[in-house]
C-alpha cells in the first residue's frame, strides 16, 4: 500500500491491484541501444482490476457511469463514433462544459497531489478535459519540486493513478482525465530520458533517430502517467535573434516538416500518447525577434505564410495524424488565431484534415480582451473562443470563470448546444483513441520505474548529442586533438551547463558539463581549468550597446585564463550562451557573443598556443573575428545532459561529427531577416557599397574530419506528367581515412513560373554513415507537391516547365546537378 504525500494529502488514500491485464506495445529501437529496455518495458498501459465498492471493475471492461450494465461507450468493440454519439447523449451541460477546460497540475493550481475530499465540492466534480504538468516537478523556471510523488517513479505513477481514480470513480460518468505534458527534449518529469534541444534534433537531419525520440518520449510519458505531450513544435524560425529558437528545428519548412512527421509519429504509436503540436499559426514570424506574449506582431506576405509556416502543419498533421494541436496567441493581419474560425475551422480542420482537439497556449482565450482588445470581457472572450473552433482552454488559472461563462452562453442562447457538443466530441475522440475508457490507468509501477530514463534510452539520447554536434571549422586538421597533450579548458560554459535542463524536457536528469566530458575522456592530470570571465557581464545587455572595460576583478579572470593557456598545449575555450540570453521571453538585440567573452578568446589566442572554440548556445552567433583568427570551431547547440560526453567525442576524434546548421549564420544582426529559402538574387546587392554582404555559414553546413565525392546523378523520368513522380538519385563515397556521417541535400528550383519562386527549395535529405572507401546509392522521390506554388489567384497548382535538380552537402556547397521538365 501506497501513502500520499504533500500538501492536503488524502487520508487513508490506497489502490490494492488484483489480476492486471497487459497489453504489449512494439518498440521501434535500434537493436544496439535497445535490449536492456525491450526487456524492460512491454507490460504497460492497461486497466487495473481494483477492489472497489461498488464493483465497477468488470472483465473485459469498466462500469464507468455505474448503472450495473454495458453501456456502448463502456463497450471496447464498439465504434468511436457509436461510443461517443451515446456518450454524449448520458451527458448534462455541467459535463459538457467541464471538458472544455484544463486543470492545472500540482504546485501550478491544484493544491492537492492526489484528490481529497474537497475534491467532490470543485467544479471537476463534474469531469475535466485534461490536467497539465501534474507532478511533473515543475515549480517555476530553475525550481523543481523535491515532494516523493514526483521524484521517484513509483510513488509518481501510484499518485497518478489515484488522481485518475478520482474522475473514474467519483464522477457520474466515469470519463477519464488526459494527463497533458510538455516534452520537446523528453517528457518534462523530474527524471526521464533527457535528449538534446530540438534545434540540436533538427542539426542531426536523422529522420530514423527523431522517430526514436519520439517513441521515447511517448513510451516514458505514459508509463509515468501522462496520455498527451505538447509536442513536436512546428515553427519555422524566421529571426536568429528570436528566443525560441532552441525549441524549432530549423529555418526551413520542409526539414521542420519531415522531422515533425517523424516525432510525432513515434510519439503517437500505437496509440501510447496523442503529440500535440503548436503554436498553430504564423506564429514565429515575430516581428523585430520580439517574445512579447501575445505581441509578436507577425508582418509576413500571404504566400510567405502558405509556403513557409503553414507547410510543417499540413504535412504532420496528414501524414502523422497529429491528435493535438495548440493554438497560439498572436494575430495575424489584426486577426487573433485562436479567435477566428478561419484558422481554427477552415484552414485546420477543413482544409488539412486535422481530427484531434485543439488546446489555447495558455492565456491565448483571455488575450482576445487584455490584451488584442477584441472581445469586451472574458464572457464575450469565452464565446468567441469556442465558436470559433477552439476545444480546450487552457491557463495559469482555475478552470471555473471558463467552464461558468460557457453554461451561461448556453442557457442565454447565445452559444449554441450543437457548438458545444462538437466542441466536447473532439475531446472525448482522442481520448477513446488513447484507450483511456478501456486502461485509463498505468499498470506496472516497477515496470515503469525500470523503463524510465534507462541505460538503453539515454545511449539513444548520447547518439543524438553526437549527431548534433556540427563543425564549423578545422583549419590544418587541428581537429580532432591528441589524448596526450596538455589542454586548458577555459570559458564561462566549460562548467555551466543549465541548458542541459532547458524549458520542456526533463527537469534533474544527470548532467555532463564540457569539463567533465574532458577530464573524463583524458584524465583530470592533463586538464588545466579558468573560468576566464562570466557568461555576461554585470552591465549586460546595456553593456551591448555602450560597452565597458573590464575592472580589476573582471581583468583578474582573463590574465588567469592566460597563465593556464600558455602552460598548456593547446587552449579549448567554451564560450557561447544559456538560458540566460535566451529562451521563451528572451529575445536579443545583438548576435555577438556577451559581456567579454570575445575579449577573453582574443587573450588566449595571442599567447600563440593553438585555440579551438566550443560555441554553446540556441542561437547563431557573429563570430567574425573567431572565424577569421580560430583555427577550430565546433557548434554544439545546446546538447543534452550528456552534451560533455558528446563534445568530448569530437574533440578527441572517438567520433566524426556529422551534423549540419539548420540555421543561417549571419555576419551582422543589421543583415536581418536573413533565412533560407531566399528568392533569386535577393542577397546580392549588386553595387552596395554600404553594407556588409554574405553570410557567415550558410543553411546545411557542417564539415567532418573525413572528404566526400558525390557521383552518378541520376532523374528518370526526364519528362514527366504533373500528377506522377521524380525519381533522384546519385552514389555518395568517404573518400577519406576515417568512418563519418554525410547528410545529403536535394534541392529544387523552379525555372520559369508565373509568379516569383525560390532560388531553391529542400525536397529531400537523407544521413549516411560510411567507412572509410564505401560507397551508398541514395534515392529521392519527388512528387507533385513538391513542385507545387500558389499562383496568381492563390490556388496550390503544379505549373508545367523545367525544374532545376542540385544535389549537395549544403545550400550554398552543390555537387551535382540535372533537370527535368513537368509536361
Amino acid at each position: 500500500m501506497l501513502q500520499a504525500t504533500g500538501t492536503r494529502a488524502a487520508k487513508n488514500t490506497f489502490i490494492e491491484l488484483s489480476k492486471p491485464v497487459i497489453i504489449k506495445m512494439k518498440l521501434t529501437i535500434r537493436i544496439k541501444y535497445a535490449l536492456p529496455c525491450v526487456i524492460a518495458f512491454f507490460y504497460l498501459l492497461t486497466c487495473l482490476s481494483f477492489k472497489a465498492d461498488p464493483p465497477i471493475y468488470k472483465k473485459g471492461w469498466i462500469d464507468l457511469n455505474k448503472n450495473g450494465k454495458k453501456d456502448i461507450y463502456e463497450d471496447s468493440t464498439q465504434p468511436i463514433e457509436a461510443r461517443l454519439n451515446d456518450l454524449i447523449g448520458q451527458m448534462t451541460l455541467e459535463e459538457k462544459t467541464c471538458q472544455l477546460a484544463t486543470l492545472y497540475g500540482y504546485k501550478r493550481i491544484l493544491k492537492d497531489s492526489v484528490p481529497t475530499p474537497e475534491w467532490k465540492n470543485e467544479i471537476w466534480k463534474d469531469g475535466i478535459a485534461n490536467i497539465d504538468e501534474h507532478l511533473n516537478g515543475f515549480i517555476t523556471w530553475g525550481k523543481t519540486s523535491d515532494l516523493p510523488l514526483v521524484t521517484d517513479v513509483k510513488k509518481h505513477v501510484w499518485a497518478m493513478n489515484q488522481t485518475q481514480r478520482f474522475f473514474i470513480e467519483q464522477t457520474r460518468l466515469g470519463i477519464p482525465v488526459d494527463f497533458t505534458n510538455e516534452g520537446i527534449r523528453g517528457v518534462e518529469a523530474y527524471q526521464a530520458t533527457a535528449f538534446p534541444t530540438q534545434l540540436n534534433m533538427g542539426m542531426t537531419w536523422d529522420k530514423p533517430l527523431v522517430n526514436q525520440m519520439g517513441n521515447i518520449t511517448g513510451m516514458e510519458a505514459r508509463a509515468l502517467g501522462y496520455t498527451n505531450v505538447y509536442a513536436p513544435i512546428l515553427d519555422v524560425a524566421r529571426d536568429q535573434r528570436w528566443g525560441r529558437l532552441e525549441e524549432v528545428y530549423g529555418e526551413d519548412p520542409y526539414l521542420v516538416a519531415r522531422l515533425g512527421v517523424e516525432m510525432a509519429k513515434g510519439m503517437q504509436q500505437n496509440n501510447q500518447i496523442a503529440a500535440t503540436a503548436k503554436h498553430f499559426a504564423v506564429y514565429s514570424a515575430n516581428k523585430g525577434g520580439r517574445e512579447g506574449l501575445a505581441r509578436t506582431d507577425p508582418q509576413v506576405a500571404p504566400r510567405e505564410v502558405e509556403n513557409i509556416l503553414l507547410y510543417p502543419f499540413k504535412k504532420v498533421i496528414k501524414e502523422a495524424g497529429l491528435m493535438g494541436v495548440m493554438s497560439s496567441y498572436n494575430d495575424y493581419d489584426g486577426i487573433p488565431i485562436s479567435g477566428s474560425s478561419y484558422w481554427l475551422i477552415q484552414r485546420l480542420r477543413q482544409e488539412f484534415g486535422f481530427k484531434g482537439y485543439v488546446v489555447s497556449d495558455s492565456d491565448a482565450l483571455e488575450y482576445l480582451y487584455n490584451k488584442h482588445h477584441v472581445a469586451a470581457d472574458l464572457k464575450d472572450a469565452v464565446y468567441q473562443a469556442f465558436m470559433a473552433g477552439m476545444n480546450v482552454r487552457t491557463t495559469f488559472r482555475t478552470p471555473d470563470s471558463i467552464i461558468i461563462y460557457a453554461r451561461q452562453l448556453v442557457k442565454e442562447g447565445k452559444l449554441p448546444i450543437d457548438t458545444i457538443n462538437s466542441r466536447v466530441r473532439d475531446v472525448l475522440r482522442v481520448k477513446f483513441k488513447l484507450g483511456l475508457f478501456d486502461h485509463p490507468y498505468v499498470q506496472d509501477a516497477e515496470a515503469s520505474a525500470k523503463l524510465v530514463n534507462c541505460a538503453a534510452n539515454q545511449a539513444v539520447a548520447l547518439q543524438a548529442s553526437k549527431e548534433s554536434i556540427v563543425l564549423l571549422k578545422n583549419k590544418g586538421a587541428i581537429l580532432p586533438l591528441s589524448k596526450q597533450q596538455t589542454l586548458a579548458v577555459i570559458g564561462p560554459n566549460a562548467l555551466n551547463d543549465d541548458y542541459a535542463h532547458t524549458h520542456y524536457g526533463p527537469l534533474a536528469s544527470k548532467s555532463i558539463n564540457i569539463l567533465e566530458g574532458i577530464q573524463a575522456k583524458v584524465g583530470a592530470g592533463k586538464v588545466l581549468y579558468a573560468l576566464g570571465c562570466n557568461l555576461v557581464d554585470k552591465h549586460w545587455p546595456e553593456s551591448e550597446i555602450l560597452p565597458q572595460d573590464p575592472d580589476q576583478a573582471e581583468q583578474a579572470k582573463i590574465d588567469s585564463a592566460v597563465t593556464i593557456a600558455r602552460h598548456a598545449d593547446v587552449a579549448v575555450v567554451v564560450l557561447g550562451g544559456n538560458t540566460q540570453t535566451a529562451g521563451e521571453n528572451k529575445s536579443r538585440t545583438s548576435l555577438d557573443l556577451p559581456g567579454y567573452q570575445l575579449r577573453l578568446v582574443k587573450a588566449v589566442k595571442a599567447t600563440g598556443k593553438p585555440v579551438v572554440v566550443v560555441l554553446i548556445g540556441s542561437q547563431p552567433m557573429t563570430i567574425n573575428w573567431i572565424d577569421q583568427h580560430i583555427d577550430g570551431i565546433i557548434y554544439a547547440g545546446y546538447p543534452g545532459t550528456q552534451g560533455g560526453t558528446a563534445v568530448a567525442d569530437v574533440l578527441f576524434g572517438d567520433y566524426n561529427p556529422g551534423g549540419k546548421l539548420t540555421l543561417t549564420f549571419p555576419k551582422s544582426v543589421g543583415q536581418l531577416p536573413f533565412n533560407f529559402p531566399t528568392k533569386p538574387n535577393s542577397e546580392t546587392d549588386e553595387g552596395e557599397l554600404a553594407k556588409i554582404k554574405g553570410l557567415l555559414y550558410p543553411f546545411g553546413f557542417g564539415l567532418s574530419y573525413t572528404t566526400f565525392a558525390y557521383s552518378d546523378l541520376k532523374i528518370s523520368p526526364a519528362i514527366q506528367s504533373d500528377q506522377g513522380n521524380v525519381t533522384v538519385s546519385c552514389k555518395v563515397t568517404n573518400t577519406g581515412k576515417v568512418a563519418g556521417d554525410e547528410v545529403v541535400q536535394l534541392y529544387l528550383r523552379d525555372v520559369l513560373s508565373t509568379v516569383t519562386t525560390y532560388e531553391k527549395v529542400l525536397r529531400g535529405f537523407d544521413r549516411l554513415s560510411l567507412k572509410p572507401g564505401e560507397t551508398k546509392e541514395v534515392m529521392f522521390t519527388i512528387v507533385p507537391d513538391d513542385l507545387k506554388l500558389y499562383n496568381r489567384q492563390m490556388k496550390y497548382v503544379v505549373e508545367p516547365g523545367e525544374f532545376k535538380v542540385m544535389v549537395g552537402a549544403s545550400s550554398d556547397n552543390i555537387k551535382l546537378t540535372g533537370t527535368f521538365e513537368i509536361k
